[in-house]
């Protein structure tokens, strides 16, 4: 392993621990004489967790190089023409908009070959570590996925890290190792190594910022930034206070200033910017007005994206805007209608069955919510659309818990934890077996 991209505290940013000297205090007589600490670590964890998978989310939106038929010859390229910029810019916007509409197998052969054809340059790996991610974020999360994620991810940071120890100045460079790092930080979470998961997220702010004092008019660099700088803001106490100590100083104002100007201004990095924006306003500051806006567009950009029209009648249910909620469901069903592929077809009419389901939640209308998870367990593929497997056992678990009864709720709570596959739900599952679901807890909606 190249020892040059060794992060803090002994820690290596592809995963090894260098001993602590004999004798030397450990990790857990650190936790053991701070109560309020250990306490409030939890809660830390949450919001962490998030902070690392959105200041890594944004860079997969960003820089982009040339995708040359030579790859011999023109792998160390390091210079580009405007007409290589130009065919670079092409490329990765079409890699983008086919992640966002779930066209894996395309964005994988694209970022495949400009990898094979740049073994040298970061933004290739980290991509096809980005196909691995939306593939888990949108259900697919099976051992053999994750695996392959943290295999791509290891050889991106590896190369970013190799290109900042050669060309330290060059702010791409510092914009896809934080990024990178960002997402390894994620998966320690998810393996609950904590304190390096810590120590990565300060590793990956502090490349973001060195990108923004290298080129101080990006404005790529600015949602990650933003979603740090908003997050860390809504923390409190002890966790705030080591946050703005050990990485940056947050302001809920500035993140969300810097997260719109994104949306408004950034060119590859605007619909990260205003997702990660929509899911600010519904689920943290439940401001659906300024959430349904945002989402709206999302929608007209991707039209073949069920999840942006989930959200924008979620929005619409929320406002109490009937009309507009049937229309966005009956959009959900006509799709369905015209799609000739079977099996694409029946991922429309789940998802309208899941934002009926929702819709009866937020209504309080338990019985009906019941017979459509009833209808979901039915056309259930758990090998095509596994996200529609386990965010309905989710939600079933949420109506036991609406209904008062917390002894069945937190059986299927613990049933979601022990599947192979938990497509994400998994991390709810953890925060309401800690505290019951609520009537009116935005979450109800995701």
């Amino acid at each position: 392993m190249n020892s040059k991209i060794r992060g803090r505290c002994g820690f290596s940013r592809t995963g090894i621990v260098r001993s602590a000297p004999e004798g030397a205090p450990t990790e857990a007589d650190s936790w053991s004489a701070c109560p309020d600490l250990r306490k409030a670590i939890p809660r830390f964890i949450e919001m962490i967790h998030i902070i690392l998978y959105n200041i890594a989310i944004f860079v997969s939106l960003f820089l982009v190089y040339p995708f040359p038929a030579q790859a011999e010859e023109n792998a160390k390229l390091t210079v580009l023409s405007q007409y290589e910029r130009s065919l670079l810019q092409a490329n990765i916007i079409k890699g983008i908009d086919m992640l966002y509409s779930s066209r894996f197998d395309e964005a994988e052969e694209l970022f495949h070959r400009m990898a094979s054809a740049y073994p040298s340059v970061p933004a290739p790996h980290f991509y096809m570590a980005m196909v691995s991610w939306s593939r888990l974020a949108t259900g697919f999360w099976s051992k053999a996925m994750v695996e392959q994620f943290r295999e791509r991810l290891d050889k991106a940071i590896d190369i970013a890290g190799s290109r900042v120890d050669e060309v330290p100045g060059d702010a791409e460079n510092h914009l896809f190792l934080g990024g990178a790092l960002g997402f390894k930080g994620r998966f320690e979470l998810m393996k609950e190594n904590w304190f390096p998961s810590f120590i990565l997220a300060s590793d990956a702010v502090d490349h973001l910022n060195r990108c923004l004092k290298i080129e101080p008019t990006n404005k790529e660099v600015l949602l990650g930034l933003g979603i740090y700088e908003y997050y860390t803001a809504k923390m409190s106490g002890i966790l705030k206070f080591l946050t703005y100590l050990l990485i940056r100083k947050g302001g809920k104002e500035k993140g969300l200033k810097k997260l719109h100007t994104a949306a408004a201004d950034a060119i590859y990095s605007a619909s990260e910017a205003k997702s990660t924006l929509v899911h600010i306003y519904m689920f943290m500051e439940e401001d659906y007005e300024k959430a349904l806006s945002l989402v709206s567009d999302l929608v007209a950009r991707y039209p073949e994206t069920t999840r942006y029209h989930f959200l924008k009648g979620v929005c619409h249910i929320f406002k109490g805007e009937e009309d507009a909620y049937k229309e966005t469901l009956s959009t959900l069903i006509s799709r369905k209608n015209i799609i000739a592929s079977q099996s694409e077809a029946m991922k429309w009419e789940r998802v309208a069955d899941y934002l009926s389901v929702t819709y009866a939640m937020i209504k309080n209308d338990l019985d009906s919510a019941i017979l459509y998870l009833e209808r979901l367990r039915e056309k259930a593929d758990p090998e095509g659309d596994p996200a529609m497997v386990a965010w309905p056992l989710l939600k079933t678990a949420m109506v036991y818990d609406l209904r008062g009864e917390r002894e069945k709720a937190v059986g299927i709570y613990h049933s979601i934890l022990n599947m192979d596959n938990g497509s994400g739900a998994q991390f709810l599952a953890k925060r309401y077996l800690s505290a019951p679901l609520r009537k009116g807890d935005p979450f109800i909606g995701y």
